[in-house]
């Protein structure tokens, strides 16, 4: 074992409190469903921001972003918009506080809210359930993976196999790891409920703060003024219609990787990316932890609040461990084990790099912080399951007036039977990168087209909802068995399978009854295709005005991504010591601070 007792003594020690948090939070979570589920909405918006910071700071995330850096240097700034990461800006303008006004449970709810409860609007909750189903497990099994992945480098099986009573195949170790400690966050998020994951968060953001900031120091301090070996191009964020970063000469082996990844011809790579980005963001959050938290705050104002928070919790924290680790495996990267089975793992830069360079004591503490992101990611992705799988199937269809004790048994037994299927999954999960692009490219690309039309278009209705899911979903699970590219690469082809499916559901049925669609537009006061539907209003109420601030509101998303990508690059120029770049990007980022507090902060009404 390579692993010194102190730094188990920290991770044993940091388990043992995500076991207390849970059971003393059990009871409250008992209390109700949304208890269980929503935290009873009385979970303050920065406490709520700081949750989704650690949620998203997570394991098999931070391991691709090291990668990422290592290889790509500040061009790596652009990859993570894959997600996109820019969609909380999105949600933090408009998007969160629009969807916090439907005061419902579920995403899967809201689309009753949204189409009726008529055959459309079972269509559409049906198909969002399952697609929330399977976004979930999907993943379930990437941070599974990641987790075992980066445990396997601290604690060697050869270390622990005389001690097991029976055997593992030496790729199924990873798995194991998995396993175990998967075994800690179904405890305390199926225990604790949203408040109990909440709470833990907090626990685990505090030790991944500290872990970031010591890891930063560490390589400010290793790389002094002998600046990085590294090819031309490396340290600029900019790029032209390829690529064009050579490490011949350097590491050989990065440059199999790079025509590998498919980013070679960026141009195309970053104009597919960020027309798909600002879909997905306009299409708004999908149903995971990430919706369930805003569905969990206090007010719709509150709710954008809560996604600012998770911007500035989140950004500078996690690149300064993501850079203070590239920058360290750059320096050093002969004395790096990234060999698995005979074959070089770029993922395992982050646990050998760990195991490198960080001192016993704050190992310990590093790798308990890791495991929590792992744990929160896997919580909060578990509680979102658990409240489909409850609220929008078993409520719904099975046991409407079940008591809090029976809903409370079926949780747990939810929860456990959706871990289960994940584990599964998990074992046919080759690397974080694969399952990683499926989801974020392919998996996520059926759920634009649909989730765009149903804010900004008054005709579209459940039925379109359905099939434009149906014709998305199906070719996303099914061309990456055919195509052997980049799962980005044919976005197109399910965004126009989407869209058609639309377009004929929609006209096949008829529209959405109007009492439900002025309920839902005076209540959610979207801006978009809405004419028919406010000038319904206006004439029982002449004074009502609908939603102006379109372009207000893009401008402060344009200036929002602006600044979510200096605080990207802010905590990166200063563990290189670019004085210059840095004192430069920290005038522009306080431009748009000022700008968003005028023009945004200012005029939140909600």
């Amino acid at each position: 074992m390579k692993l010194h007792i102190l730094d188990i003594s920290i991770i044993l020690v940091y388990l043992l409190g995500t076991i207390v948090i849970g059971l003393a939070l059990k009871k409250k979570a008992q209390k109700s469903k949304e208890d269980y589920l929503l935290g009873g909405n009385k979970l303050p918006w920065y406490l709520l921001g700081l949750s989704n910071a650690s949620g998203m700071f997570d394991i098999s995330g931070t391991m691709w972003l090291v990668t990422l850096t290592f290889i790509y240097g500040f061009k790596s700034i652009w990859i993570p918009w894959l997600w996109p990461v820019f969609n909380q800006v999105f949600l933090m303008i408009y998007l969160a506080a629009w969807l916090r006004r439907s005061n419902v449970t579920t995403g899967a709810e809201w689309m009753i809210f949204r189409f009726d409860n008529g055959r459309g609007g079972k269509l559409a909750h049906s198909i969002i359930v399952f697609f929330a189903i399977l976004s979930c497990l999907g993943f379930l099994a990437y941070g599974f993976i990641g987790l075992g992945k980066f445990v396997e480098i601290f604690v060697p099986w050869y270390s622990i196999q005389e001690y097991i009573p029976f055997e593992v195949p030496a790729q199924y170790v990873p798995h194991f790891y998995g396993v175990i400690f998967t075994l800690f966050a179904v405890f305390y998020s199926v225990i604790g409920g949203m408040s109990g994951i909440v709470w833990t968060d907090l626990l685990q953001y505090g030790i991944m703060t500290i872990s970031s900031i010591a890891i930063a120091v560490i390589a400010w301090n290793a790389v002094g003024d002998s600046g990085l070996n590294v090819p031309d191009g490396w340290m600029s964020p900019w790029f032209g219609r390829e690529l064009n970063l050579d490490w011949s000469g350097l590491i050989e082996e990065v440059n199999d990787k790079i025509k590998s990844d498919g980013y070679s011809l960026f141009s195309i790579f970053f104009s597919l990316m960020l027309f798909k980005g600002i879909l997905a963001s306009i299409a708004g959050p999908a149903p995971n932890y990430d919706m369930q938290k805003i569905l969990s705050s206090r007010t719709p104002r509150e709710a954008t609040k809560m996604s600012l928070a998770a911007i500035i919790a989140l950004i500078p924290t996690r690149y300064l461990m993501v850079g203070g680790f590239s920058v360290l495996a750059v320096l050093f990267y002969d004395k790096l084990n990234l060999s698995t089975a005979g074959v070089i793992d770029f993922e395992q830069i982050l646990p050998s790099a760990i195991l490198q360079f960080v001192p016993v004591g704050l190992m310990g503490l590093l790798l308990a912080g890791l495991l929590a992101a792992f744990m929160s990611t896997f919580a909060g992705t578990l509680n979102a399951a658990q409240a489909y799988l409850v609220n929008d199937i078993y409520l719904r269809y099975k046991n409407p007036d079940a008591s809090a004790e029976k809903i409370k048994t079926v949780s747990y037994s939810i929860g456990i039977v959706t871990v289960l299927i994940s584990i599964v999954l998990g074992f046919f999960v080759q690397d974080v990168n694969t399952v990683l692009q499926w989801i974020v490219s392919a998996l996520y690309g059926s759920y634009v087209v649909s989730n765009v039309l149903k804010w900004h278009w008054w005709r579209f209705n459940g039925e379109g909802y359905f099939w434009g899911m149906l014709a998305g979903i199906l070719p996303a699970l099914i061309l990456p068995l055919f195509l052997d590219t980049l799962d980005l690469y044919y976005f197109p082809l399910i965004l126009f399978s989407s869209l058609a499916g639309c377009i004929i559901g929609t006209y096949r049925a008829a529209p959405t009854r109007k009492a439900v669609l002025v309920n839902f537009y005076q209540k959610t006061m979207p801006w978009g295709f809405w004419g028919p539907v406010r000038d319904m209003i206006l004439k029982e109420d002449p004074s009502f005005e609908g939603n102006k601030d379109f372009k207000r509101d893009m401008f402060n998303v344009f200036i929002g991504v602006i600044g979510q990508t200096i605080l990207v690059v802010i905590p990166l120029y200063l563990i290189m010591h670019k004085n210059i770049n840095l004192l430069i990007s920290i005038a522009i980022l306080a431009v748009c601070v000022v700008i968003l507090k005028k023009n945004w902060w200012n005029k939140l009404k909600y």
